[in-house]
């Protein structure tokens, strides 16, 4: 057995190191506009979210869940909510840190699971931004009972996740991936993956990945208790050259309610 915690978080630290897109902190620029109100926040990889979509951010308790890179809490941070940033990768929160130092902002740094919030009380937060992160946990259930359970009443929840479809092909992280379908859902690269190819994406520090069925991501929203209210999709950009983003959309937002 992989210990998959573990080896995401080496592996996000790495992605640091190499520069990753989703690890680039934001600008002063970008922090300046986000302070008078303009900001644009990503749950998956192009399409901001709508601005209908945030709550009044002002003194607003706000957790940033699997959310750290120095992205999305220094933007929140700046237009005035109160951010907590859960992630689970030490240099991840580093760059979050780099820019609250270098901007003048307070934001609290948090390492853990984002499938255990048990450091956070219930009802600590009114707000939850959790982007593109859950396909890095074999199981999603358990995250949104949590964000359930430490939202209030009225709280939001904003998530972006991985349509499962894509995790039926070859995968797109080897060079021969291509669109041949091959795999069953729910998908797990421990499970899935030859264990050669498995091996080599451990050795090479690759995250391992999830493929989470609709039925878990949206019906384990509201298996939670959360009332739906907002839905879009979304696809990879024309320059990462993705060959099912030619065909169909394959990344969801979901903006949800705690009644």
């Amino acid at each position: 057995m992989v210990d998959i915690r573990g080896h995401n978080r080496k592996a996000w630290d790495r992605l640091v190191d190499q520069q990753n897109r989703w690890t680039q902190p934001v600008s002063s620029e970008e922090i300046e506009e986000a302070r008078a109100g303009r900001f644009t926040i990503l749950l998956t990889p192009t399409r901001p979210v709508p601005g209908n979509w945030f709550p009044e951010l002002r003194e607003t308790p706000t957790l940033c869940l699997a959310a750290a890179g120095g992205q999305q809490a220094p933007l929140l941070a700046a237009a005035g909510a109160v951010v907590t940033v859960l992630d689970n990768s030490p240099n991840q929160l580093a760059q979050d840190q780099h820019v609250a130092d270098r901007e003048g902002l307070q934001l609290e740094l948090v390492e853990g699971d984002m499938c255990d919030l048990s450091q956070f009380a219930d009802d600590s937060f009114e707000f939850i931004i959790h982007p593109c992160a859950n396909a890095f946990v074999p199981d999603v259930k358990p995250i949104w009972r949590e964000c359930f359970r430490v939202l209030n009443a009225g709280g939001l929840l904003l998530a972006g996740f991985t349509n499962p479809v894509r995790y039926i092909f070859d995968d797109e992280r080897t060079e021969n991936g291509n669109l041949e379908v091959r795999y069953s859902l729910p998908y797990s690269d421990e499970r899935c993956l030859p264990p050669r190819q498995l091996q080599e994406l451990i050795e090479a520090e690759v995250p391992l990945e999830f493929g989470h069925t609709l039925e878990d991501q949206i019906g384990g929203q509201l298996e939670a208790g959360f009332m739906m209210t907002g839905f879009y999709e979304d696809r990879y950009p024309e320059k990462d050259e993705d060959p099912l983003s030619r065909f169909m959309l394959t990344f969801i937002a979901t903006r949800s309610v705690k009644p």
